[in-house]
């Protein structure tokens, strides 16, 4: 019944900038923290970023820190992504997750609730 719809991908050059949306409906979103994992080909499922229910406690990767950015709207049942100077290695599905917690676990198995994934491309 819980359902996590990601938007947002697409193709973009390096240095550019996308922004991933979340909508989350049948799960109670403000009592959940949320996160964003993404997925190469070939490659494991990775921590991308998480934000706690309330939006005033953030987790990053260092491979994105201070590009990426995650921030969450409440009254809309939306996470979103802001991802900055992208560069080629950022390219995989991106994935929305939450959880039934507040707080902004980096682990997938700490995430109860999956999106079925957007796909980010970054050319060279």
């Amino acid at each position: 019944q819980v359902q996590l719809a990601e938007s947002g991908g697409g193709l973009v050059q390096a240095g550019g900038s996308l922004r991933l949306s979340c909508a989350a409906s049948g799960l109670t979103f403000d009592r959940s923290a949320m996160g964003w994992f993404r997925q190469a080909p070939g490659k494991a499922r990775e921590f991308v970023g998480a934000i706690n229910r309330s939006g005033s406690s953030t987790a990053y990767a260092d491979s994105v820190k201070g590009r990426f950015t995650i921030s969450r709207d409440n009254a809309r049942n939306t996470v979103y992504l802001q991802m900055n100077s992208l560069k080629p290695e950022d390219t995989a599905v991106y994935y929305c997750a939450g959880r039934s917690g507040a707080l902004p676990y980096t682990g997938a198995h700490s995430y109860d609730y999956w999106g079925q994934g957007t796909q980010v491309t970054v050319s060279s």
